[in-house]
């Protein structure tokens, strides 16, 4: 392990203090105390409790500045059967996105989240597009996972670092809340190997369908996350080099994204597979992160299911959405809205009785 790390994403565990236990409390009195049956409001009141905790203020304010990152990038594993969908489809998708023609692009408008997409590891040019799209890129592409590590060592941490950097700079901005997004064919491998080696499963549990594959390239998928986790082996107790081994550099920047946004103090709306595997290995990095963080929605990739299982977290949504972009998470922010909405605005029992 390397004793010299240059920047905050050691992979020596940071803890992360909860949201205050205090108003938590205070939260969880007045929604008691509302003009309501015990519990009626279920989820919608609960996540309005944890709002006003990771706030600080009961009750807690309404939600006007929502930023939703999409880390995009290809992975090798895509030349091997894995998906159902050529890799040339990622460029394609960040043009779509950059366009606001994409499905999160839709959702995004209807729920007034502001979307950034970036080109962490796009295998393509797309020096034509904004500059902001690429001012961050590491490389084109990653090394498929089953034959050779996805980075070096040094890209894992320049992509946790700009992830990092990235929530950093839009909690400076004013953002109230973070969601992040991923985009690139094939990365529902390297997130189910992500899983299985932190949680210690075999391929054949954290193993989907991805974007649709038939049996045929179900069983591959499968093979390759087999083989990819035998050639890590202990490897994986680092989540540095766990990244490097079997990650990307984008789902690297959306770890270091999620630690940050933690440390920060900054909730996040995570999304499906991409999201909560990078959650998983954040929660390594910064014990305790996970209280920062709200599940947006539950996939149908059964590596999702495990992941949140471990992190303690219960999906806002089942939609049996599968698209990724961010697109569950931002589905759910109107759950988000509601749980502040009641806190603020319903009555006291005891304001109402005589």
């Amino acid at each position: 392990m390397d004793q010299n790390q240059s920047h905050d994403q050691s992979p020596h565990p940071r803890p992360v203090p909860p949201p205050s236990p205090e108003v938590a409390a205070r939260a969880r009195e007045r929604l008691a105390g509302l003009a309501t049956p015990a519990g009626a409001l279920g989820r919608v009141g609960e996540v309005g409790a944890w709002l006003a905790a990771v706030q600080g203020e009961v009750p807690p304010r309404p939600l006007t500045d929502v930023r939703l990152v999409v880390f995009a990038g290809d992975h090798g594993v895509a030349a091997h059967g894995v998906s159902a969908y050529p890799p040339a489809v990622t460029e394609a998708m960040v043009r779509t996105i950059v366009a606001g023609r994409a499905g999160v692009s839709a959702l995004a408008r209807e729920h007034g989240v502001t979307v950034t997409v970036l080109d962490i590891a796009v295998d393509a040019d797309l020096a034509d597009l904004p500059a902001e799209v690429g001012a961050r890129k590491v490389r084109r592409g990653s090394g498929p996972i089953h034959l050779t590590d996805a980075l070096t060592r040094a890209e894992a941490e320049q992509s946790l670092a700009l992830g990092a950097e990235v929530a950093r700079e839009l909690v400076d901005d004013g953002a109230e809340v973070l969601m992040t997004g991923d985009l690139g064919i094939g990365n529902t491998t390297p997130a189910a190997a992500l899983v299985a080696a932190v949680l210690g499963l075999p391929a054949d549990e954290v193993t989907g369908r991805g974007t649709g594959v038939d049996d045929a390239g179900w069983a591959r998928k499968r093979d390759v996350v087999a083989q990819a986790l035998t050639r890590v082996g202990g490897r994986a107790a680092d989540p540095v080099e766990l990244l490097t081994a079997l990650g990307s550099a984008d789902l690297a920047a959306t770890t270091g994204f999620l630690v940050e946004a933690s440390t920060a103090g900054v909730p996040v709306v995570l999304d499906g597979l991409m999201s909560v595997a990078c959650a998983v290995v954040a929660e390594a990095i910064a014990p305790g992160a996970s209280a920062w963080w709200v599940a947006g929605h539950r996939s149908t990739e059964p590596a999702q299911a495990h992941a949140l299982k471990s992190l303690g977290l219960e999906p806002l949504l089942d939609l049996g959405m599968r698209l990724g972009e961010g697109s569950g998470a931002v589905a759910a922010l109107p759950v988000l809205r509601s749980g502040i909405a009641v806190l603020r605005d319903v009555a006291l029992l005891s304001d109402i009785m005589p």
